[in-house]
């Protein structure tokens, strides 16, 4: 299953972030910096959100990676193929598709064909799988027995950036408008980011 969990911090990223900003005042080390931020994120300076940086892990599937490596603000490392191979895979929900939205979907499908979407899952990475482990008995190289696997495959990657990338991030794919795998991604970012960033996460309220 998909989780989101803490790699690495900047230590005190607020305490930095209100350091940094304050570069052309006398009073740089007041050490309150509530308003501050408050007034740097109403007013959008976002640049002294680029002083303190988050990296998270994230495990999912191919098809959710490609999402959000397409946030090219971030720095990424992900669990490559060429190099060791698939063990799981992810199972989604089916879900109608939104005639009115194509970025939407609607969960209201009988249960009948979401049972039989689960089980074709299933069936297609069994297969899909055999076959994979069937081209690495004979030899074949890993990066090319992996075009036998499904966008079901499960990866691993860190997602490394600014706060000001992770408020933009969040900002956009905690929406309506996002899949929901990648959305209920976001959401996990966004309980990490609010821990860590308490003073940040009011203030964007």
């Amino acid at each position: 299953m998909s989780s989101v969990k803490l790699v690495h911090v900047t230590p005190d990223a607020e305490k930095l972030i209100a350091y940094c900003a304050r570069v052309s005042s006398p009073n740089q080390d007041n050490p309150d910096y509530a308003k501050l931020i408050k007034y740097l994120i109403t007013h959008k300076h976002w640049s002294p959100l680029e002083m303190a940086s988050l990296c998270l892990e994230i495990k999912t599937s191919r098809a959710i990676s490609a999402q959000i490596l397409r946030h090219r603000s971030f720095s990424f490392q992900e669990f490559s193929l060429r190099y060791s191979e698939a063990t799981e895979f992810e199972t989604y929900e089916a879900r109608r598709q939104d005639i009115k939205n194509r970025q939407n979907s609607i969960d209201d499908m009988p249960s009948s064909i979401k049972q039989w979407f689960e089980n074709e899952q299933h069936r297609l990475q069994d297969e899909a799988n055999s076959a994979y482990d069937q081209a690495l008995s004979f030899g074949i190289a890993k990066e090319q027995a992996r075009m036998l696997l499904p966008l079901s495959t499960c990866t691993k990657l860190y997602m490394h950036g600014t706060i000001r990338s992770w408020v933009h991030y969040l900002e956009i794919r905690t929406g309506p408008e996002t899949q929901k795998e990648h959305r209920d991604i976001a959401l996990a970012a966004k309980a990490i980011f609010n821990e860590q960033f308490p003073t940040i996460a009011e203030a964007l309220k």
